[in-house]
């Protein structure tokens, strides 16, 4: 039997959810506080990038989009590191032809969008503002643009209003709702790199082009126009940041001294610094995520994360992937049942790829330009390569698989107690890829039986 379903927020996971539900016959409208973004958006040019891979990819793929999307999408095989002097060096992501694709924010959201209103049953509402919910009938108030206040009824509401939720603003006011967020220290700016000579890119198109600097760094994503996004994740507050760089002349003598391939290639360098603002990070967590069988929150409204992983967007669709496979596992009548479940299941995850975001942050702004971590993860690589039912790295199980994300948290632990062991030893440059080393890792494999699990 047909439910009638509201869904608030139509960015990248509620319109991707909107999918879902009306794919399975359900009548859905979705209430956008802004403005219909299609009506001024272009394709190519500069946009806001994410980085798309395996978790997201089987979500988009159920909904048939997949093929869509990868006309659009660009391989990043590798990250590129560049240090203050212009010299690179490479690290890949994973196996050969493994890769995370640089997609469009912009561009994505309206294929979604594009692609829900191709199902007669889905329906658009721009311009409507979330004004209050009443959680024990799953009834939310929209202000519409005359001004009139209506209230909604449904048998379902989905909060997927992003990480400043006004659905969970409701819940937060409910006995024995926990919650909180956290900014982070930095905040991050966009830039541009333009297009070469006919679109041509200025550097290596199929990669993600770091620029660590310890405490901060430049990073640059492909763009299919040739272009590449910049975006600079920065202190707010201290000897260098955006606090102290308040004068042109102390903006240009930075990135001089510190980014200065990357400078050469930005003729709007200026007027980019100007005119994007400088934004905030946020981590949220909050739980539980649903309410008397009849409220659920999805994707940022429930885990904002930073982006140093490249899993907001990723973890989002993961909801919508898990969600549904409660759903057909227990039937349309027991959402209270697949709410419970999902809150269970996804709260644990939420929580891993957060502290994993910011221990990649970490990774990307310090560890890259450090020969030790370097040689470290050639270890590793090179170990996987040769045991691939032994040893699944980290960065894989995020990125290229679908463990839990819980599961791969807990096992990069188990990692890093095993190679501390092998990068303390004396002679590890000089013997790096010798047997002698991989019988040391094979034997305190031994230890931990649990790695093996799901590899």
């Amino acid at each position: 039997m047909s439910k009638n379903i509201t869904i608030a927020g139509a960015g990248l996971v509620g319109s991707l959810w909107a999918v879902y539900l009306a794919q399975k016959n359900h009548n859905v409208t979705v209430y956008e506080r802004r403005d219909d973004m299609r009506k001024n958006f272009k394709e190519g040019g500069r946009s806001i990038n994410l980085a798309l891979s395996d978790r997201g990819w089987k979500a988009i793929e159920k909904v048939g989009l997949a093929d869509a999307i990868r006309k659009v999408a660009i391989p990043m095989y590798r990250r590129v590191m560049h240090d203050a002097a212009g010299n690179l060096s490479y690290q890949s992501y994973g196996k050969e032809n493994q890769a995370i694709y640089s997609v469009s924010r912009g561009g994505l959201n309206v294929e979604l969008m594009n692609l829900a209103e191709k199902y007669s049953n889905v329906n658009f509402q721009f311009n409507h503002k979330c004004l209050g919910v009443d959680l024990k009938n799953g009834a939310a108030t929209f202000g519409a643009p005359d001004g009139v206040e209506k209230v909604v009824e449904s048998d379902l509401l989905f909060g997927a209003d992003g990480a400043f939720s006004a659905i969970r603003g409701t819940m937060m006011k409910t006995d024995r709702f926990n919650y909180s967020q956290e900014y982070i220290a930095h905040g991050y700016k966009e830039l541009t790199i333009p297009a070469g000579p006919n679109g041509t890119h200025q550097l290596e198109k199929n990669a993600l082009h770091i620029w660590p600097r310890g405490g901060y760094m430049l990073i640059a994503l492909p763009n299919v126009d040739g272009s590449f996004t910049l975006t600079l994740f920065f202190p707010y507050e201290g000897e260098d940041s955006f606090a102290t760089l308040d004068s042109d002349e102390k903006v240009v003598a930075f990135f001089e001294r510190v980014f200065p391939d990357a400078l050469a290639l930005m003729p709007n360098f200026l007027e980019d610094w100007h005119n994007n603002p400088t934004s905030s990070l946020l981590i949220v967590r909050c739980y539980p995520w649903t309410a008397n069988g009849k409220v659920a929150l999805m994707g940022d409204a429930s885990h904002a994360i930073v982006p140093f992983y490249g899993q907001g967007m990723n973890s989002g669709f993961e909801d919508c992937t898990v969600l549904n496979q409660l759903w057909e596992q227990y039937g349309d009548e027991q959402w209270p049942h697949i709410f419970h479940e999902f809150e269970k299941q996804r709260k644990p995850d939420a929580d891993a790829i957060a502290d994993l975001a910011m221990r990649n942050f970490v990774e990307m702004r310090d560890l890259t330009a450090d020969p030790q971590f370097l040689l470290r993860k050639k270890i590793e690589n090179r170990f996987a390569d040769k045991y691939p039912e032994l040893w699944l790295p980290l960065y894989s199980m995020v990125t290229f698989s679908h463990i839990r994300y819980s599961d791969a948290w807990n096992k990069g632990l188990l990692h890093d107690r095993i190679m501390q062991k092998v990068m303390d030893r004396p002679d590890i440059a000089e013997v790096w890829d010798s047997e002698e080393v991989e019988q040391a890792i094979l034997e305190e494999l031994k230890n931990y039986p649990e790695l093996t699990q799901n590899v």
